[in-house]
């Protein structure tokens, strides 16, 4: 199966990790992520605004790709996914903002809102399933105690993003358990780490942070696990000891194709 595959920024510095292990597991799972011919920056945040047109181009260009190919539209980084997402919905609802749109972008063919936009993550439940990835583990992870993060973006706005139960959600806990690990619970699974205030007020920031990775080791986890480079960086500055790694890194692990060693 082939999908087109928008990375996104992060991932082709920061996130080297990510994006690399995002690769070479969907092969494995019998994926091919076909990247996005002169993809620019999704935007970073969704504003918004109606009258903020421009910044969401790099976005409906994407989903026009995908739609023009006749392929769903797979994205890893959760702020990347998150203003992909918003945007093919406000494509799809909003007709002011439809119309500025499609304006911008001719003499191409419209855009309808048409693509299927996909997480990493749904694709390994909705498309691939968590069965097959079960059978494709060659590592299990041995019961690890792993605290899955889900943050702000992956989960919200629900009516939008509609990838799980934004109050009690699973899809990590459910690969966690198909990858061999134990899934921790705790209550700060999904609460914002502070990440788009931290120049404004690195103090909060940081107690967000710090709230987060304690209550997670206090529940036994071993590790956290997250799809945000924007959580992980803070996480990782603010946070106590306990190391934050991306979804994709212990999947690469379980399914025997993650690399001695690897820069992020």
């Amino acid at each position: 199966m082939k999908v087109s595959y928008f990375p996104g920024c992060t991932l082709k510095n920061k996130a080297v990790i990510l994006d690399t292990y995002a690769r070479k597991c969907a092969e494995v799972l019998g994926v091919t992520l076909e990247e996005i011919e002169n993809w620019q920056c999704c935007g970073g945040v969704f504003t918004t605004s109606k009258d903020e047109v421009a910044t969401k181009l790099s976005s409906v260009r994407a989903l026009k790709y995908a739609q023009d190919r006749n392929q769903p539209l797979v994205s890893v980084c959760s702020a990347c996914h998150n203003v992909i997402k918003q945007t093919n919905h406000a494509i799809q609802t909003d007709a002011e903002f439809s119309d500025k749109v499609n304006r911008y972008i001719a003499p191409e063919s419209p855009y309808t809102g048409d693509t299927q936009v996909y997480h990493y993550l749904e694709l390994l439940r909705d498309v691939v399933g968590f069965d097959k990835v079960k059978e494709k583990v060659v590592n299990p992870l041995g019961g690890r105690k792993i605290a899955p993060y889900y943050g702000c973006l992956l989960l919200r706005p629900n009516t939008v993003m509609q990838m799980d139960d934004p109050e009690n959600p699973q899809i990590f806990e459910d690969l966690i358990r198909a990858l061999g690990g134990e899934p921790v619970a705790y209550s700060m699974r999904n609460e914002c780490c502070g990440g788009y205030v931290t120049m404004e007020n690195p103090e909060f920031a940081k107690s967000k942070s710090k709230a987060v990775t304690d209550n997670a080791t206090a529940f036994g986890a071993e590790c956290i696990v997250t799809a945000c480079p924007l959580c992980k960086y803070n996480l990782d500055k603010n946070g106590n000891s306990v190391p934050v790694v991306y979804f994709t890194e212990l999947l690469a692990e379980a399914l025997g194709v993650k690399e001695d060693e690897t820069n992020a």
